[in-house]
């Protein structure tokens, strides 16, 4: 109760029904002697501590639910006959309020911030009845909203009222197998010229057969960006075969990283290869193809042509050339010279220039990786 009634006589601390507390009543003469009950309505103010004394017929303060010291917001619309409600302290043997379940800390922290903001603008308004001194009628609102907010906060901070998004599966990287990948073509520029630095490949792979014990060891060129192990197990699988040179069981293969081996089974880039096979008189820029190195102790593969492999064989038999070029410049090193296909429709020997073409003189062959096709 703030502001001028209808007749136009300020009011304070009116209430609807009873006798009025401060200012003037109904009909004009203020009360600030001694009312019904001889004592004096600022005495009794002043001995609630600075808290204004109801009317002995009005109602009595109710204790409130919360901790001492909490003041419960006065609803300004209740004006029933027992006048507005006011809280009153609370005791400190009567159980705390208890906090709605699955609001957890951070509910209870907004529902304190709340009252905590209520409480002090009711402590405001209060202490402005007692000195006499009018307060904006937008206090109260303001205490309303600000709870409202609090209440409005603490609700959207519930697990159980939002919707958690699900975090995707993350895919297990595809690991492709070594026939997978012998088949696949891989990136190289047909002018690469690398460094010329090798690197052996570590590890071991015993001969799995009997028959002359051959042992090999196989390097890469650095930087040259192939997989140096998918290289060297697709030697030691491709020379162990039964259709290739050990088919026959007079030999065997093995493949070592250290000590002496009968000669290095090198990939290298095109330029790199080039340079090599040049110390053993051949040209292999002319076609970028490969070479046996008879006066070294490498035969230089490619690296062109075990990534991109050649027309004879085309992109999907990647696998079947990259055997035949494995098989082909190894039979060089055991003393196996070229040989050209004579009937037309046939397989082509390992050891003819498959690479170059499958049509020598007219006779055109199928391409073919293996020294014994047929075992």
């Amino acid at each position: 109760m703030y502001g001028t009634p209808a007749h136009g006589t300020p009011m304070y601390g009116t209430p609807a029904h009873g006798t009025p507390v401060y200012g003037t009543p109904a009909h004009g003469t203020p009360v600030q002697g001694t009312p019904a009950h001889g004592i004096p309505v600022h005495r009794a103010a002043a001995v609630r501590g600075g808290h204004p004394q109801h009317d002995e017929g009005g109602a009595r303060p109710v204790p409130y639910g919360g901790r001492r010291g909490r003041t419960l917001a006065v609803d300004p619309e209740r004006t029933d006959e027992q006048g507005p409600f006011v809280p009153g302290p609370r005791h400190e043997d009567e159980p705390e309020a208890e906090v709605p379940a699955g609001r957890g800390g951070l509910g209870r922290t907004l529902a304190g911030v709340a009252a905590a903001a209520v409480a002090t603008v009711l402590a405001v308004v209060v202490a402005g009845q007692v000195t006499g001194q009018e307060e904006p009628a937008a206090a109260p609102r303001a205490a309303g909203e600000a709870a409202e907010r609090a209440v409005d906060e603490s609700s959207a901070s519930r697990s159980d009222d939002r919707i958690t998004p699900t975090r995707p599966v993350p895919r297990k990287p595809v690991v492709l197998t070594y026939e997978q990948l012998m088949t696949h073509q891989f990136p190289i520029d047909p002018e690469l010229k690398g460094s010329g630095a090798f690197e052996a490949v570590q590890g071991f792979q015993k001969a799995p057969g009997k028959g002359r014990l051959i042992r090999y060891r196989v390097d890469v060129e650095k930087g040259i960006g192939l997989d140096p192990k998918l290289f060297a197990d697709a030697v030691q699988k491709t020379l162990n075969d039964p259709r290739s040179w050990a088919g026959d069981g007079a030999m065997t293969f093995e493949r070592i990283s250290s000590g002496e081996p009968e000669f290095v089974i090198t990939l290298a880039s095109p330029g790199t290869t080039g340079v090599w096979c040049r110390k053993s008189g051949l040209d292999t820029t002319i076609d970028n193809v490969s070479c046996d190195s008879a006066s070294t102790e490498r035969v230089m593969i490619n690296a062109f042509r075990w990534a991109r492999g050649s027309s004879t064989f085309g992109p999907k038999a990647m696998h079947a050339y990259r055997q035949m070029l494995i098989n082909h410049e190894v039979g060089h090193r055991l003393g196996h010279n070229h040989v050209t296909c004579r009937t037309p429709g046939a397989l082509a020997p390992v050891m003819q220039q498959q690479t170059k073409s499958l049509n020598i003189d007219g006779v055109r062959c199928r391409p073919n990786p293996w020294v014994n096709p047929g075992s």
